[in-house]
């Protein structure tokens, strides 16, 4: 007799669903890696993981050069196959190419008051930090909402962002108790903040922000030698001026890197101990910071070298994963749009 197999009516597990991604507006570098995409490659094996090109987000302040936001959507996408994102696993799409991105951006903007788009802290300092003034791009001043439209839209529960970006998803997450309240039932979910282990990576001259236009950025593609003039030029103890001279680690960009990406944190904490008791050379730390930072660049070269090599099939993925994600969004603009109790033809 043939043994007897019930089906198994266990329920299936359901993945969290996590949204990311980047302006496009030039080439990545080392701080990105940190801060996100060494944990995206991490996390796509755990999670539903869609990554947003966002093109159209990047116009908001780049609209007086829109060929800087085209051109570099390819050089962001070699990236992230460089750092190991892998588009059988993540879908990598294209903000811009999903239409129905802007319309739930149109919805979502009748239920927030310009007054609480100026509260949020997050767009208070970067409108400051351009000098903007009143004369701010409305586009801009409404990016939150954009950014909303574009998390609820892949349905995400997950969202990677950096402190300075919480008040962001806590202005999505208001919208979504406004759209489930109107529809009396969860049409939306909340979405969560995934903090990085790590805050942001200063910039190699000691300043708080990493850019590649203030010259003071690792990118992910440097070549040795580039590396390797980057660190000799990095700011360190400014009073250790002789070898034995006691040294400060705090503020020591030096340190920070190497705290962030040295490998063998019991050996760092004794340079550390050295360092502030006097007798360790700068010159020293900046060949075990090269060394280490060759180790996890050269990989990533080579890999977007290769890449590089057949752009067609960079397209072919940004264009197959836009195609994926074309699908989810116009679901969920569908529910939204019942809940908006908009006429159905």
């Amino acid at each position: 007799m043939k043994p007897h197999f019930q089906p198994d009516t266990r329920p299936v597990a359901v993945r969290p669903i996590i949204l990311t991604g980047d302006r496009t507006t030039g080439p990545l570098h080392i701080g990105h890696y940190l801060g996100s995409l060494r944990n995206r490659v991490i996390l796509q094996d755990t999670h539903d993981q869609f990554v947003l090109l966002a093109d159209a987000q990047a116009l908001t302040d780049n609209i007086k050069n829109p060929d800087k936001v085209a051109d570099n959507v390819l050089e962001v996408t070699l990236d992230y196959l460089a750092a190991g994102i892998d588009p059988e696993k993540t879908t990598i799409c294209l903000q811009s190419a999903l239409p129905a991105l802007p319309e739930l951006t149109m919805l979502y903007l009748n239920l927030v008051t310009v007054s609480r788009l100026e509260r949020n802290p997050t767009i208070k300092e970067e409108i400051r930090a351009r000098g903007f003034e009143r004369d701010i791009p409305a586009g801009f001043l409404c990016y939150p909402i954009a950014q909303a439209a574009d998390i609820t839209a892949f349905r995400a529960t997950v969202v990677p962002v950096g402190e300075d970006q919480l008040p962001m998803i806590e202005q999505t997450n208001e919208i979504v108790r406004r759209v489930n309240r109107s529809a009396d039932r969860e049409v939306l979910p909340e979405a969560e903040a995934l903090l990085s282990e790590f805050g942001r990576l200063p910039g190699i001259d000691g300043k708080a922000k990493m850019s590649k236009s203030l010259g003071n950025a690792i990118s992910l593609s440097a070549s040795a030698s580039e590396i390797r003039k980057a660190v000799q030029m990095m700011y360190t103890d400014p009073d250790h001026l002789r070898v034995s001279d006691p040294g400060k680690i705090e503020g020591n960009v030096v340190f920070t890197y190497l705290s962030a990406f040295d490998p063998d944190q019991e050996a760092l904490a004794e340079l550390k101990a050295h360092y502030q008791r006097g007798g360790l050379g700068d010159m020293v730390l900046k060949e075990r910071l090269n060394g280490i930072l060759q180790d996890v660049i050269g990989p990533m070269r080579e890999r977007r070298h290769a890449f590089a090599r057949d752009m067609d099939s960079v397209r072919d993925i940004i264009r197959a994963g836009t195609s994926r994600a074309r699908v989810v969004t116009e679901t969920t603009l569908g529910e939204v749009r019942k809940a908006f109790r908009l006429f159905q033809l």
